[in-house]
């Protein structure tokens, strides 16, 4: 695999810290030339100072364009990784939707449109996307964060089911609780349900690099997930039961 990303053009989001940050600096170390995304300036400027790369501050949904000039014209590798963990239910309101529903989803959808031309006329390509086990499973507390990563997986699927005989690789990260902003802003439910098996982000780095070398869609940093993602898919009604437990639970301490 390191051979393989030396001098490769790989592009993060959400780059400016957590997963992302985690996922840029281990790119960096494999020899790839990196552009660091982030909303937020400071953060992007930080990160690629700190690793060699190319800052690139803005929206997601927008960076190809920009992001292949600054790597001499193509993109090898790209991590679909900015997120947010929107909270609430059917009564968030309709921006907090719309706008979990872009960055969770249509951000991924329209990297794919702009990315895809290139690497089905090349023959290879990467899309690395970071869903989280709420996209397996779900997630207490959080209607937005968990339709909306079911979302983003589904269209990873989808890509891989489509373009894997053309080159194109597909990998879904799905970790439990991670160090990171996101868990912290999670509140009560987070730190109930994810923070006490919560890993650190260089560790959902070596697990994607190790879904690379074997060319595994689902990245799995947290195994038992798997078990998890059986039992909600072959007894439902047992996993649902299951999971109102937790919700009960959460609600004890609301």
């Amino acid at each position: 695999m390191g051979k393989t990303l030396h001098d490769a053009g790989v592009v993060v989001t959400g780059a400016g810290g957590g997963i992302g940050a985690a996922l840029a600096r281990r790119f960096a170390a494999e020899g790839a030339r990196v552009v660091v995304n982030d909303l937020d300036p400071a953060k992007a400027e930080a990160v690629a100072e700190e690793i060699g790369a190319i800052p690139l501050p803005g929206d997601a949904s927008t960076v190809v364009a920009e992001a292949r000039t600054a790597l001499g014209g193509s993109v090898d590798v790209y991590c679909a990784n900015a997120g947010l963990g929107s909270g609430g239910g059917p009564d968030a309101d309709e921006d907090v939707w719309a706008a979990a529903w872009d960055v969770n989803v249509m951000a991924h959808v329209r990297a794919a449109r702009e990315l895809l031309p290139g690497w089905l006329e090349r023959g290879h390509g990467r899309f690395v996307s970071t869903v989280s086990a709420a996209g397996l499973l779900s997630m207490v507390g959080a209607a937005p964060y968990s339709v909306t990563k079911h979302g983003a997986l589904a269209f990873a699927e989808w890509l891989s089911l489509t373009y894997r005989h053309r080159g194109i690789h597909v990998h879904a990260i799905c970790p439990q609780g991670v160090r990171t902003d996101m868990l912290r802003a999670a509140g009560s439910a987070g730190e109930l349900l994810l923070a006490p098996s919560a890993i650190e982000p260089e560790q959902v780095a070596d697990a994607l690099f190790a879904g690379m070398a074997e060319d595994r869609f689902l990245i799995l940093p947290h195994p038992e997930a798997g078990a998890y993602y059986a039992a909600r898919a072959t007894e439902p009604d047992t996993w649902l039961t299951s999971m109102n437990h937790l919700q009960q639970k959460w609600e004890a301490t609301q």
